[in-house]
């Protein structure tokens, strides 16, 4: 049955006692019966329930709930920042840059055939079913091959980095821009939340800095703002102190100096990047108190005096 407007895969969920594993590799479910599984990899451990989806262009695929342990990496020393972008998908705070690969734009070519195919068939009929399956197998296909390239960088970035520190991207306001079709297909969101998943199963730490704070305007040497720049701008030097900026490198180091900062600060007040801080922010009890309690003037509340 189908379970949202938005989503047109149709999903089938069975609980405990609704499927079961065969020895030779089958799945059971019930009042379905024996299904031949292709299977990807073992299962870590008993599942509690699989959910059976097919999508729109035809496939079937189980999906089991499973319980697993986290598998926590050796600890590392590096840490870095990551600007995302279009031209480029990503600027490492250490100078390493990752290629915009663009699947949906090397994938426009064969999909724009396959729909004016479909667009000739008459509705209704067996033809057109054929001609959709086919458009529907191509975007499927730009999907799968952008799936598994935010796993194998995400994968990448997790295992050479104690802490990994993005930018939180506005993605649904810049999809209504004129560059929604890239914005789309560079799926921005779907990399972070892979980030985030194997950050969390690897015992790597992701910190997401605020959108607002000004990476493309702050200088990585001496902190000074220096002012909006139009997009052609790639270059710039600082009017602080002079030094020559690659704009998406400069915003990257901004990025992992600013969430460095939050991070070492988390429990106390905001820090702005660079400064020195004398101290570890120690972390404050709120909660509801039994009595009342008495107006206090020059001090900002939960923030313990020093």
């Amino acid at each position: 049955m189908f379970k949202s407007k938005k989503d047109s895969r149709q999903a089938v969920r069975f609980s405990r006692n609704g499927f079961r594993l065969r020895g030779n590799g089958r799945l059971n479910l019930a009042k379905i019966g024996d299904v031949r599984v292709r299977w990807s990899r073992s299962l870590p451990s008993a599942p509690s329930s699989v959910t059976v989806i097919r999508d729109p262009s035809g496939r079937y695929f189980a999906s089991f709930v499973v319980q697993v342990e986290p598998e926590p990496l050796a600890p590392v020393t590096s840490e870095v920042g990551i600007d995302l972008g279009l031209t480029l998908y990503a600027v490492l705070s250490d100078g390493r840059v990752i290629d915009n690969p663009r699947f949906l734009r090397r994938a426009e070519r064969r999909l724009r055939k396959a729909q004016q195919v479909l667009s000739r068939k008459v509705k209704g009929s067996r033809n057109r079913g054929k001609a959709r399956l086919k458009v529907a197998r191509a975007h499927a296909r730009v999907a799968d091959a952008r799936r598994n390239w935010c796993h194998q960088s995400a994968s990448r970035l997790v295992r050479d980095n104690q802490a990994v520190y993005l930018e939180d991207l506005a993605v649904s306001g810049l999809a209504r821009t004129r560059m929604a079709k890239s914005v789309h297909d560079a799926a921005w969101g779907m990399f972070r939340r892979v980030l985030e998943d194997k950050a969390a199963r690897y015992g790597r730490h992701v910190g997401i800095v605020s959108r607002w704070l000004p990476s493309s305007q702050t200088c990585s040497v001496c902190w000074v703002v220096d002012g909006t720049k139009p997009l052609h701008v790639r270059i710039w030097r600082c009017e602080g102190c002079g030094t020559e900026h690659d704009r998406d490198l400069n915003a990257s180091r901004v990025i992992l100096a600013a969430g460095q900062a939050e991070r070492l600060n988390a429990p106390g007040g905001p820090v702005s990047p660079g400064v020195e801080i004398p101290h570890r922010a120690r972390p404050v009890e709120r909660g509801t108190h039994p009595k009342a309690q008495p107006v206090t003037t020059g001090s900002q509340a939960g923030i313990p005096a020093l």
